[in-house]
């Protein structure tokens, strides 16, 4: 009998009628004296299929003693149930896995936590199966955007000389064995190194050949963090384009977001319902209405400006030449411009070294996009391509021009104007999944204390 994956018979209008085989798990399975009911799933596809039995099937008896969990091929013929959706009446039911009486997954809402404990398990569940099929389709997604565009996709190194200059803590990498110290110029490398915490600087010396790249990869942070969006291991997305300014920058990040959420939304419909109703949230109309919406822009003196005069207390007042918060980032988006907008013009003394200094020789050309409901969702600069500039402004924060003078001498030899930005893709996916922990969007989270699996 033909073997059919559930996605092509979900999507087959001439289905009803035919005789198939399926294989894949009970999710959960009715008995009753003289029929039983089971609700199966393959993972092809995020519905699930309901299989129907009676006295007639062959082994009647252990057909109802299969527990939910069990992975199965069933044989049958494909027929509209009362309510109108396929399910098979089944003729033969076959064990391909056997499952205990104490497999963790039984039909009722098990908390996030528990299933953190089992998260090889999780993927299981109907709402990991919805966060982690929109993870798939949106990292799809990312790529379609880019190579649709001529980006040239680079797979920069995990393991580094460099720290990306203020990114973040790093992990250091090292051949020596446990509870053994070693000298840097005696380790494998020669030279200290880390896991990688971005890849843009080597990102840039493929733009200055390519003229659009993009990386999509791993990224490190050693912080001992236990937030709800701090994770040690984590993906980024970091495209870099040649002959283009901070306000062409801002076009790309505004038409690349939209285009993902558009390509997620058109895909997976359902599991973005099913994720709506699980959080009971506005997801579908938050997406939309950023699809919809036009995004504003303000310097970061402006964003400034509006949190001082706005008639709302802040646990945090904003003050000029430093950071916004959580806070801020709230009632820009939701209250004052009720819509994502783009905050630029950065003070110098709080961003990277490497980002272009405008004129006024206080701010650089560093943009932050911000979300509704989510805040920060992208971080981007025009660079920094006066040689002179840079090597100033390396001098003042005390970096060595010499180890980094691969990446100094891209402004002597054929440089351009050129500009990227960064977007964590798990904070991506807790946006249009509406899940509120890193840890539940992240196959197999990495956090202090948590390497279990």
């Amino acid at each position: 009998m033909d073997v059919r994956d559930l996605r092509e018979i979900l999507a087959d209008s001439a289905s009803e009628g035919k005789k198939v085989a399926v294989q894949g798990w009970v999710r959960n399975h009715r008995k009753q004296k003289n029929i039983g009911f089971m609700e199966f799933f393959d993972g092809t596809v995020f519905a699930n299929m309901q299989i129907v039995y009676d006295e007639s099937i062959n082994g009647f008896a252990d057909v109802q003693a299969i527990r939910n969990g069990s992975a199965i091929t069933a044989c049958g013929t494909l027929v509209k149930g009362r309510n109108g959706e396929i399910e098979m009446q089944a003729e033969s039911i076959k064990v391909e896995g056997d499952c205990p009486e104490d497999y963790p997954l039984q039909p009722k809402r098990h908390t996030l936590e528990f299933l953190r404990d089992i998260a090889y398990l999780r993927p299981r569940t109907r709402l990991f199966q919805a966060v982690f099929r929109v993870r798939s389709v949106a990292a799809q997604a990312v790529h379609n955007y880019f190579q649709s565009r001529g980006y040239v996709y680079v797979h920069t190194p995990l393991i580094t000389a460099n720290d990306g200059e203020g990114a973040g803590n790093t992990f250091t990498v090292t051949a020596a064995a446990p509870g053994t110290c070693v000298k840097p110029e005696d380790d494998f490398f020669g030279k200290p190194t880390s896991l990688a915490v971005t890849g843009q600087l080597e990102g840039e010396t493929y733009a200055l050949a390519y003229k659009r790249i993009y990386t999509f990869g791993p990224t490190f942070r050693a912080e001992n963090s236990n937030t709800k969006t701090h994770a040690a291991e984590f993906w980024m997305i970091e495209p870099e384009i040649c002959f283009c300014d901070l306000q062409q920058l801002m076009d790309v990040e505004e038409h690349f977001l939209k285009s993902v959420v558009r390509e997620v939304m058109e895909k997976a419909m359902p599991e973005l319902q099913f994720l709506q109703g699980y959080a009971k949230s506005n997801l579908i109309e938050k997406l939309t209405a950023l699809l919809d919406s036009h995004v504003a822009r303000v310097t970061h003196a402006e964003a400034i400006s509006i949190l001082q005069n706005a008639k709302k207390e802040f646990e945090h007042p904003a003050v000029a030449g430093e950071d916004i918060f959580k806070e801020h980032e709230k009632y820009l988006t939701e209250e004052h411009f009720k819509s994502p907008v783009f905050v630029y013009d950065w003070p110098k003394d709080i961003k990277a070294f490497y980002m272009y200094q405008n004129p006024d020789g206080k701010t650089v050309a560093a943009v932050d996009l911000l979300v509704p409901g989510s805040g920060e969702l992208m971080g981007g600069s025009q660079r920094e391509d006066r040689y002179e500039l840079l090597c100033q402004r390396m001098d003042e924060l005390h970096i060595s021009k010499e180890q980094m003078d691969w990446y100094v001498n891209l402004r002597r030899f054929g440089g351009c104007t050129h500009s990227g930005f960064g977007m964590g893709f798990e904070r991506l996916v807790m946006y249009l999944t509406d899940i509120e922990n890193i840890r539940d969007v992240l196959p197999y989270p990495r956090t202090p204390g948590n390497c279990d699996f």
